[in-house]
């Protein structure tokens, strides 16, 4: 069965279901790069590009219903980021980025969507800018490579050349030209509506984890042992997944560090001092060369990055498990876990989430229901 955003795709049916897209008709744009008018116009004449494309005619039905809700909401959090600088001058600067945790949002929350296609969408989304601008990144052939493990850089083209030609502005051509110049990068570098391949898990992790890793270099797998980073929202089943183990493995737990001490967990200082603990307790199994378990929410990169480096200092193998259930199975939990979350506090930490990339680690699993 194929999944699609919403059967009637007519735009005042759209504007009548979603409030986000309602919005759009007050978010002005910048007047040189966007002199068509608004967010709901020019949403709707990049609708109308790309499902004029013969490549996007010619894909598969799921793809094409993926491409079109991320071109509906590629600029969806214009809404808040929108700046008025004078002079017809508007910046939008971070929309892409705080769109994919929209995007991530709305797909698990009010749409119930199947994982994998979800996360095509909000990756579409955050960098549907990108194809126009990655020769002016840093290491953009680092950076396509990680993009590639996340997004088919040939539908991410589409979505960017749908983009450009649905707007009114002083330069379509070199837009245009840019686009060109993308494919072909990625064509040289391998990952042209593919993701890029490493030989072994470790030569992708040293790749995009180390100064000196290269495309090409197999480093020797010398591991002291394995350390498994759960990650998660509050009630999603992480405890549940450590009694399915098959193998008796050490579990260090933030949350029963917390209890041991009677933290709260908003308390901030307490949460300084539990993960000080947890992070000694590493160390001793780490000395050890004993595989063990870090039991925690880990749901941003900024927190698993700090533990895969010390992890890695120590030579572990390091595996992420993520773990997600459907939204309503998700609350139910929590409601009924013996130290249950408050709603609001869930939706804050809904809105953070970070899923786990292939880049991060030795080895990632997505454990989703």
């Amino acid at each position: 069965m194929t999944w699609k955003l919403t059967q009637n795709k007519e735009w005042q049916a759209l504007e009548q279901e979603f409030q986000w897209v309602a919005e759009m008709k007050n978010v002005p744009q910048h007047k040189v790069h966007h002199a068509e008018g608004n967010v709901a116009i020019h949403t709707q004449m990049v609708l109308d590009e790309l499902t004029s494309m013969s490549e996007y005619k010619a894909l598969p039905e799921q793809e094409k219903e993926i491409l079109w809700a991320a071109a509906l909401l590629h600029d969806v959090e214009k809404r808040s980021t929108s700046q008025d600088e004078g002079n017809g001058a508007i910046s939008a600067n971070g929309h892409a980025r705080k769109g994919e945790y929209t995007v991530r949002e709305i797909l698990f929350k009010d749409i119930p969507t199947p994982f994998s296609i979800r996360e095509k969408v909000a990756s579409l989304v955050r960098f549907h800018g990108l194809p126009l601008w990655l020769m002016e990144k840093q290491e953009p052939a680092k950076r396509i490579h990680a993009v590639s493990l996340r997004t088919n850089t040939q539908h991410l083209k589409m979505l960017a050349e749908a983009d450009a030609r649905g707007r009114i502005c002083d330069d379509p051509e070199a837009l245009l030209e840019s686009l060109e110049l993308f494919e072909m990068f990625c064509k040289e570098e391998g990952c042209w509506g593919k993701a890029i391949e490493f030989p072994t898990a470790n030569a992708r992790y040293q790749y995009f984890n180390t100064i000196d890793g290269y495309i090409g270099y197999v480093p020797y797998d010398d591991f002291k042992c394995e350390a498994t980073i759960l990650s998660g929202l509050p009630g999603m089943g992480k405890d549940h997944y450590l009694k399915s183990l098959k193998k008796d493995i050490p579990v260090i737990s933030l949350d029963a560090i917390r209890r041991k001490y009677k933290y709260s967990p908003t308390d901030r200082t307490g949460t300084g001092r539990v993960v000080q603990e947890a992070k000694e307790q590493a160390r001793e199994y780490l000395r050890k060369k004993q595989d063990f378990v870090w039991n925690a929410t880990n749901i941003t990169h900024l927190m698993r990055q700090q533990l895969v480096d010390l992890f890695t200092m120590y030579g572990a193998k390091v595996k992420i498990v993520y773990i997600e259930k459907p939204y309503d199975a998700w609350r139910e939990q929590n409601r009924n876990r013996e130290h249950p979350l408050a709603e609001n506090v869930l939706d804050k930490m809904l809105y953070k989430l970070e899923i786990p990339l292939l880049t991060e680690a030795h080895e990632v699993e997505y454990v989703v229901k």
